[in-house]
C-alpha cells in the first residue's frame, strides 16, 4: 500500500466511522471509486485490499450504534445467508486449495451486505445518496477522460491495474481503479436506471440529469460490449414503464420470444450472446461456448461443484490467474464453487429481490392514484436487476464491483420494506 493509498484509505475510514450514516455510505463509495486492489496488505493468508478495511469498519459501527439488528433479518437477508454459508461449506469441504479466497468472498458478502443494510437507511437517506454520489462521480469521470484522450490511466499508480493499454476501433477501453473496462463499465450501467427514476421528481431533475450524463459517460469511457448491453436493457427496462400494470403480459411476450428464437436460430439459444456481441462488440463467443461446455460437463459439476483446474480442456486457452477456463458468468461460477444448489440459491435471491420490490410496487400503488416518486425510483431498481441479470451472462465481478452489487441490493431490501410497512399502517 503506497503513500496515496494510505492516504485516501485513512480519510475514508474516518468519515465510514465517525460521520452520520449518509456521509459514512458516500464515504465507502469513495473508497470503491478511488482506491485500487493493488492497495493491499497480506495477513493470514488473505488479501486485505483497502476496501476491505472499510467494509469491516462500517460493520463494526453499524452494530455498535445499533443501527442494524439481526433481529430484523427478511428473507432477503436470510438468503443471501444460506447462499454464502452453503457455498462456502461445499468447496472447503471439496476442494484443496483456494479456501482463503472463497472464506474472504463470503465474508465480503457478510460485511457489505449488513454494512450497507444499516447505512442506507430509508428512501429519503439513498435519494439524498444519490445526489450527494455526484460529488465523486464528477472528478472520477474527469479522471476516465484524461485516461480516454490522454491514454494515461492515473491510477496505475496505485497498482492492481491489470490489463494495461486496450484499445477497440481505435479508441482506449477506461479502466479506472477497476480491474476491467467491463466493469468499470458496470458502475456507470447500473446506476442508470436509479439516476432516469429519480429524473421524474422534478426538485431532482437537475441532479438526474447529471447523472445519467455521467453514468453513459462511463460506460462511453469502458467501451466495452457488455456494459453496453447493460446499458440498452436498463433502457428497454424504463420504456416499458408504460406496461407498468400489464407485466404478466410482458413476461410471457419475453418467454415467447426466446422460444421462437431458439426454434428459429440454427445454433442454441446461449449462442445469442454470440450475436449480440456482433452488434455491441465483445467477445460473445467465448461467453456461448463457455455456457456450452459447461452443459456438456453438468455431471462433473452439479453435485458439489469442481476445481476451477479440472476445466483446463474447455477452452485452447486458460486463464493464468486461475490455471482454468475463464468463467465469464456469475451463474455458473456459482455452480462450479457450490454446485446447482449455490446456483439455485444465487437464483432465489434475485426471485426473492423482484418479490419485494414488485410487492413495494404494488404497496406504493394502493396509496396514490398516480404515478408517485416512490414508484418511479422502485421501478428503477427491477430495471437494475434486469441489467444485472443480463450483465453476468458475460462476467463475474471479481474486483471492487462486488461493493456496488451489495450496496444496490441491500437498498433494496431497506427501501421495499419501508415502502410496504407504510402502506400497512396508513389509515384507509
Amino acid at each position: 500500500m503506497n503513500a496515496i493509498g494510505a492516504t485516501v484509505l485513512c480519510i475514508a475510514l474516518v468519515v465510514v466511522s465517525a460521520a452520520n450514516r449518509r456521509w459514512a455510505l458516500v464515504g465507502i463509495m469513495a473508497g470503491v471509486l478511488f482506491l485500487t486492489q493493488g492497495q493491499q496488505v497480506e495477513i493470514l493468508g488473505f488479501n486485505m485490499y483497502a476496501v476491505r478495511f472499510l467494509e469491516l469498519a462500517a460493520f463494526i459501527r453499524v452494530i455498535a450504534r445499533r443501527e442494524f439488528s439481526f433481529s430484523e433479518l427478511n428473507a432477503l437477508d436470510k438468503t443471501l445467508m444460506l447462499l454464502f454459508g452453503y457455498t462456502t461449506v461445499v468447496f472447503l469441504l471439496r476442494s484443496k486449495e483456494g479456501q482463503a479466497f472463497q472464506i474472504g468472498a463470503a465474508m465480503d458478502a457478510f460485511f457489505c451486505y449488513f454494512a450497507f443494510r444499516g447505512l442506507i437507511g430509508g428512501i429519503e437517506n439513498f435519494r439524498w445518496f444519490l445526489k450527494a454520489f455526484l460529488l465523486l462521480l464528477l472528478p472520477y469521470v474527469a479522471l476516465l477522460l484524461v485516461e480516454s484522450f490522454g491514454r494515461q490511466n492515473l491510477f496505475t499508480s496505485m497498482g492492481g491495474i491489470e490489463y494495461g493499454d486496450w484499445l477497440r476501433g481505435g479508441r482506449p477501453r477506461c479502466q479506472g481503479s477497476f480491474r476491467h473496462p467491463s466493469l468499470l463499465g458496470t458502475l456507470g450501467a447500473s446506476f442508470l436506471p436509479l439516476y432516469i427514476g429519480l429524473w421524474f421528481e422534478k426538485p431532482a431533475r437537475k441532479f438526474a440529469i447529471l447523472g445519467i450524463g455521467l453514468c453513459l459517460t462511463i460506460v462511453w469511457a469502458s467501451n466495452s460490449g457488455g456494459p453496453a448491453s447493460m446499458t440498452a436493457v436498463g433502457l428497454a427496462g424504463w420504456l416499458i414503464w408504460r406496461l407498468r400494470h400489464r407485466l404478466r403480459l410482458v413476461r410471457r411476450s419475453a418467454l415467447a420470444g426466446v422460444i421462437i428464437l431458439a426454434i428459429v436460430m440454427k445454433a442454441p439459444i446461449w449462442y445469442l450472446p454470440a450475436k449480440v456481441s456482433s452488434l455491441s462488440g465483445g467477445d460473445g463467443y467465448h461467453r456461448s461456448y463457455l455456457m456450452e461446455r459447461a452443459f456438456k460437463s453438468f455431471g462433473e459439476w452439479w453435485i458439489a461443484g469442481m476445481s476451477i483446474k479440472d476445466t483446463v480442456d474447455w477452452f485452447p486457452y486458460v486463464l493464468a490467474a486461475t490455471g482454468g477456463a475463464d468463467m465469464t458468468n456469475q451463474f455458473l461460477s456459482y455452480g462450479v464453487a457450490g454446485g446447482v444448489v449455490s446456483m439455485g440459491l444465487f437464483i432465489m435471491l434475485l426471485v426473492q429481490a423482484f418479490k419485494k420490490t414488485g410487492t413495494a410496487l404494488y404497496a406504493v400503488r394502493a396509496q396514490y392514484s398516480s404515478p408517485h416518486q416512490d414508484e418511479y425510483l422502485l421501478w428503477g431498481f427491477g430495471v437494475m436487476l434486469l441489467a444485472h441479470i443480463f450483465n453476468w451472462l458475460g462476467i463475474t465481478y471479481f474486483d471492487q464491483t462486488y461493493l456496488i452489487w451489495y450496496l444496490q441490493i441491500a437498498a433494496i431490501s431497506n427501501l421495499t420494506a419501508e415502502c410496504i410497512r407504510s402502506n400497512t399502517t396508513k389509515p384507509q
